[in-house]
Parts: C-alpha cells; structure tokens; sequence
C-alpha cells in the first residue's frame, strides 16, 4: 500500500479570501440594501456567536470532502491534511457571485444557509470570533480579493466580500504581468500564515485570462494545556499495516496529572487534548482512534452527528496517552473533487457567476489549497490557504486507566470548542512521511 504523503486538509484554511468599474479600488461605498448589514447587527467586536447553520455546513463539507479525498485513488492510503473553513470561506465569496445553477451548487456542495442574512452573519461571527486573540495561542484567518485593474466588477459584489467577509480588493495587472501578480499574491499569503504556506498559486495558474483570484489564509498555534515532557519521548513503532511498522517518536503522559476528556465505543477511542487559552474562544484536538488497524471505524463516525454525539460523550479522566510526534505538508488542486461532489457548472463554460461583473463570462479555473500541521511536545502550529482563481471563458476546463495508543493510523480534527466549528481536519497514515 502506498503511503508517501499527497501534499493536501482553520481551523485555511484557513482560506480565500468611487467605482470598480475600472477596476478601481478607491470607489465609493454603496448603499445596497442588499449589503449592509441589517439594523442592530452586532459588529465583530461584540463576538456575535456565530450562525449555528453555517457551523453546521461547515462540518458537513468537511466530512464530505475528507471521504472524496480518502476515496480517490490518487490519494488512497496516504496522509491527508487540509482546513474545510478555509475552503468554505473563498468559495463561499465566490459563492456571493455567482448565480442559478452555479450557484445552487456550490451552495448545496458547502451547505450553504441559503438565506443572505444567516450565511453573511454566520462567516462574519465565526471569523469575529476567531480573530479575538488570546495571550496562550494565535489564531487569525483573513480573506482577499485580487482583482484585475481593467476589469469592471460589480460594485455590489466587491462591498458584500469586504461588508461580510473582511476581503479588502487589491487590483493587479493580470493581462500583462501574470507572473508578478501571482508572486504578489503569494507573498500575502506567507505574511498571514507565519511562512508556513509557500507558493499557494502554482507557476502557470495566473494568466492573462485571469481577472480574479478569492485568497483565504488560516493560521494556528498554541500550546496544550498539558505538555509533553520531551525527556519521555522515546522510540516507538507505528503500525502502518498489520504487518509493517515504522519508527517514529512516541510522546506520552502517563502520570496521575494525565487527565482528559475521554470515550470509548466498541470501535472507537476518543481523545481530546485541550490548547491552552486566556479569554478566547476555546481550541482543542480530537483524535479518533480505531480498537483496531483499520481506519474504516473511524472514518464511518466522520459526519456531523456522530462527532457531535463523540464529544458530548467525553468524561474527564485519567488516561495514559502515547501519541506520536509529526509534521505533515499537504497540496490539493481541487477542481476535479469539487466537481464530483456536486458543483461541476462552476468549472466549465456554462458557469454563471454573473453576481460578480454583470456578464456569464468568468468561470472558476482553479481552486487550490496548501496545509501545514506540526505536533509535537509542546503543541500544535498549522496552517492553511486556498486561492480561487477565476478566469475569462476560453475553453471547457476539466477540472481501567484507559490506555490511548496511537500505534496505528488514526484522524484528527481541530475544532473550536464552542460552536464546534472544525478548523482542520486529517489522517496520519505515517507520522513519518512529509
């Protein structure tokens, strides 16, 4: 079985993201009843909590997308990484322009709240809430739009990302400078994810075709409220298959301090290790570890209910935890996979994302993702971006103390703990791979 890792799955994602009609970015504000925020909405800095449907759809995706990736030969038994509220949040502003089919989509692949208010206010309170700060951990994600500078855009379209969204527009010379232009974006992208994600947008993937590219950026870091004593760490063997093990190192707690929110099925252990925190929202990680080799038990309890039933399960107690120490660095170009959970229109030459300029002339040519996770004695640092990149039409695109163990494959997700928004999601197949 093949086990290198696929670089890939922000908790991005941690990812994307006067008139403009000139592509412009000094116009004036508009006025759209449609935009503004509706009378008595609560501004970010009042934490507003956020909408309980977009959280909701934000898990459903991830789950989805984590068995359309775990299912594809191409990435068939190796580690996967990457943030779905990185991916859900450039597509969701992608989502703000586009219309009828298209549209219908891309909203029911995210599970979208169709409903403007609930959507906007739910991606606005979530990012409000992840962008509070904390003395123990940081944790930040921000949008963007780049925006060809002869381009007219809607004006409409450019207030609802920036109103809703936080994506300020920034206009580059796609037609005559690709390569800058590409290169500029990617630089953004290495500011807000601590160097972690390098060369989001490929060689190639900006043209003179290009007239807007969404950019989410996600980044992580915090230490667990109970460390590992790297002295303890010690050699171990990892079970990649019932009859092949590599070595890697083992971290562990054993000592009577060694108290965590545990469950147990006939299948399944679950562990959560909570990420130290000040008045912030509150982070953690949850492991999923199958009573046997096969990843199958705990990637079946991968959907909405069944991890929301896991965690109200969990009961603080002693457990001794072995868990190994890796570093994973995942690349995704998403197009194919999105399309064949359900929203192939945005891909080909009847898109409709006529939301975003007035036109059906743009179509998505690109979705890309990049994720980072580093765990080891101390905590976790991770880090995710996506880039939507959409272009003029040319051609179709195709696009007893309990013992917790992980010996074995198992999955993991990052979730902030209060509206269970899960932030990034994986599988280490082999602590050992890339």
């Amino acid at each position: 079985m093949d086990r290198n890792v696929i670089s890939l799955l922000l908790l991005a994602s941690l990812v994307a993201l006067g008139s403009i009609a000139a592509g412009c970015t000094d116009m004036p504000g508009t006025t759209s009843s449609d935009s503004a925020p509706p009378a008595g909405q609560e501004t970010p800095d009042n934490r507003t909590a956020p909408d309980s449907s977009v959280v909701e759809g934000n898990s459903r995706f991830a789950f989805d997308l984590y068995r359309q990736l775990a299912g594809d030969p191409a990435y068939a038994d190796r580690n996967l990484f990457f943030s779905p509220y990185s991916i859900s949040s450039a597509l969701a502003i992608t989502y703000e322009g586009a219309r009828g089919t298209t549209a219908d989509e891309i909203r029911s692949v995210l599970h979208l709240p169709e409903n403007d208010t609930l959507r906007r206010e739910g991606f606005s309170g979530i990012d409000a809430a992840l962008n509070l700060g904390d003395q123990n951990y940081t944790l930040n994600t921000a949008n963007a739009l780049w925006a060809e500078e002869t381009y007219p855009f809607l004006p409409d379209y450019i207030d609802v990302a920036g109103r809703w969204y936080g994506a300020s527009v920034t206009n580059l010379d796609f037609i005559n400078n690709p390569e800058a232009s590409r290169q500029a974006i990617n630089r953004w992208v290495e500011e807000r994810t601590e160097d972690k994600i390098r060369d989001l947008l490929p060689a190639g993937s900006i043209n003179p075709l290009t007239r807007l590219v969404i950019t989410n950026a996600i980044y992580f870091k915090g230490t667990w409220v109970e460390q590992f004593d790297a002295n303890e760490t010690t050699e171990e063997e990892f079970r990649v298959a019932p009859n092949e093990t590599v070595q890697v190192r083992m971290m562990q707690r054993t000592d009577e301090d060694a108290v965590y929110g545990y469950a147990q099925t006939d299948t399944l252990q679950v562990l959560e290790l909570p990420y130290a925190h000040g008045n912030g929202t509150e982070l953690s990680m949850l492991i999923l570890l199958p009573s046997e080799d096969n990843l199958t038990a705990a990637e079946e309890a991968l959907d909405a209910e069944t991890v929301a039933g896991l965690r109200e399960s969990l009961v603080r107690e002693r457990v001794r935890v072995f868990f190994p120490k890796f570093t994973l660095e995942t690349e995704y170009r998403l197009p194919r996979a999105l399309a064949a959970m359900g929203m192939p229109t945005a891909f080909s030459g009847d898109a409709d994302l006529s939301g975003m300029d007035g036109t059906e002339n743009l179509f998505i040519s690109e979705v890309v993702h990049k994720a980072f996770v580093d765990v080891n004695e101390e905590g976790t640092e991770a880090a995710a971006a996506t880039g939507v990149v959409v272009n003029l039409k040319s051609a179709p695109v195709e696009d007893t103390v309990p013992v917790f163990r992980a010996d074995h494959p198992f999955v993991f997700l990052i979730v902030e703990k209060d509206s269970g928004t899960i932030l990034f999601a994986g599988r280490v197949v082999n602590p050992e791979g890339s």
